[in-house]
């Protein structure tokens, strides 16, 4: 038998996974207990699902934000380096259809609707950045606004001597270093 999302003992593993990684990195979500994230995951499969091929593409999600108003919390991928289940694509399905050869198997921004999942955008990742050391290595594709994808461009970000860069890059472009990472409201 296939086990999928909706198997028990995966959704088990993968809430084990999450409260032991939320445990472990308290500096991420000061002032937030693992129980009210659980409960809100609990009751949404859809979530869990999108956390699931986060985790499950190398993404290591955690707990990085708490929205009052609407009680969501927010996941982020939270691996060291982008991703490496999501790394080799172009931007955007315009871009892998404008590639003419070498296409990568497929875009960030397919791959993230896919997961159910937003691609960070520029703040985002800058937030990110203020949790912790990310992508010393790799890069990852970030929100693009529409005046510069509208000229065939694309945004990503890394870090490097101690600071965060964003940078531009034609958006049919791919890298076996660069990757994307996602954010999840629960």
């Amino acid at each position: 038998m296939k086990r999928n999302e909706e198997d028990p003992v995966v959704s088990s593993r993968l809430l084990e996974s999450l409260r032991d990684r939320f445990a472990k990195n308290m500096q991420r979500h000061r002032g937030h207990a693992w129980e009210p994230v659980v409960t809100r995951l609990q009751s949404s499969p859809a979530a869990l699902k999108s956390l699931l091929a986060m985790e499950s593409s190398g993404g290591e999600p955690d707990v990085i934000d708490h929205d009052k108003a609407s009680g969501r919390y927010i996941f982020c991928d939270c691996s060291a380096e982008s991703p490496a289940g999501r790394r080799s694509l172009c931007y955007d399905q315009d871009a892998l259809d404008s590639r003419k050869e070498n296409k990568p198997a497929g875009s960030a921004v397919e791959a993230a609707t896919a997961m159910g999942i937003e691609l960070l955008d520029e703040e985002h990742y800058r937030t990110l950045q203020q949790l912790g050391e990310f992508d010393l290595k790799t890069s990852s594709w970030v929100a693009t606004p529409m005046d510069v994808r509208a000229l065939g461009g694309a945004l990503f970000c890394d870090r490097r001597y101690g600071r965060v860069f964003v940078y531009h890059n034609g958006a049919q472009s791919y890298y076996a270093a660069r990757g994307f990472r996602g954010l999840l409201r629960v």
